[in-house]
């Protein structure tokens, strides 16, 4: 069977046009888009993040996908030994012209009033955990697949792997030391978040897999880290950072999280990640090679951030990494 008969048979859908929307085979039915989805091994995760989808949906986030019941009103149908789930766009956002940094701004003030802070998808307040976590894990397994897999891509990665636990380590070092500060407010409480988040509330779609639930410095780092990749003259970062403090000022706690969060190589490990899924190695070896040239400028940038943005780190008593 089809997917579109998927659709009409499991759910009444009358399939009218086959779409793509981000490389993903969308069903339109009307004003409606479909998509299918395999949830196999994710059911709570799936639960926690339906759960997000429906409040911003409540809250005019339009664009968000949202899970929808079969007709026989359960939200998994298993099918052909699988188990999918059928997600529903109702509005394609069109919205370009509001600023980046206001536009999520808002939308963690929206997801800063969720009630009930998920267990799956949560990361709020873990991110020293976490990152030794990762950290130990990525360290072992980097090392057993450089043995087994003795190519150009692990060769390297394996001369790098000392430059990449040093800095995970100041950046573990650095949260610690944050975790003391006091100088927090309202801003501080935990808010829906996004896993990477890469400008998604500009897309026509907002995909509810891509939502899990942190501090909200987590988005502005992510947006941050993308332009310190680059030869940037920091205005961009300083303004997205000026227009979400038009809404949401930082306190100090706030900046120190983000400081935190660019130093730890977050990028690094997302690439060395792709790697452990048996992708193309070859590619992989490139792309390591243009992300350590980069990271020259990225230290360039993280060494400057507070000064771009206007902090006086010595009057606020803000500690820096002294060696960038």
């Amino acid at each position: 069977m089809p997917l579109s008969g998927f659709l009409s048979t499991y759910y009444g859908i009358q399939v009218e046009e086959k779409l793509w929307f981000d490389s993903k085979e969308a069903y339109r039915d009307g004003n409606y888009f479909y998509f299918i989805t395999s949830i196999d091994n994710r059911e709570i995760i799936f639960m926690e993040q339906a759960s997000l989808s429906y409040y911003l949906m409540d809250y005019e986030v339009k664009h968000v996908t949202l899970p929808i019941p079969n007709l026989q009103g359960e939200w998994i149908t298993p099918f052909h030994d699988k188990n999918y789930l059928v997600m529903r766009v109702s509005e394609l956002n069109h919205d370009r012209y509001t600023s980046d940094g206001i536009a999520l701004a808002n939308f963690h003030h929206i997801g800063s009033n969720y009630q009930y802070q998920p267990k799956e998808i949560s990361s709020y307040g873990a991110w020293k955990t976490l990152w030794i976590n990762k950290l130990t894990i990525f360290e072992t397994k980097i090392k057993d697949e450089a043995k087994n897999n003795p190519c150009d891509y692990y060769k390297l990665l394996m001369d790098l792997l000392p430059y990449l636990v040093g800095i995970s380590e100041n950046a573990i070092q650095y949260i610690r030391e944050t975790e003391t500060e006091n100088r927090f407010h309202e801003v501080d409480q935990g808010s829906i978040t996004f896993n990477r988040y890469k400008n998604q509330l500009i897309q026509p779609i907002l995909w509810s897999e891509d939502l899990v639930y942190d501090h909200p410095t987590r988005d502005i780092a992510e947006y941050i880290r993308s332009f310190m990749l680059v030869e940037d003259d920091g205005n961009d970062i300083s303004t997205f950072l000026q227009d979400y403090q038009y809404i949401r000022p930082l306190s100090i706690f706030s900046l120190r999280l983000i400081y935190a969060r660019l130093l730890f190589p977050i990028h690094w490990f997302d690439l060395i990640n792709r790697g452990f899924m048996e992708e193309n190695l070859d590619q992989l070896y490139l792309d390591l090679r243009e992300l350590a040239d980069k990271q020259v400028t990225y230290e360039r940038a993280l060494k400057e951030f507070f000064e771009i943005n206007g902090v006086r780190t010595e009057d606020l008593d803000i500690p820096v990494i002294n060696w960038l």
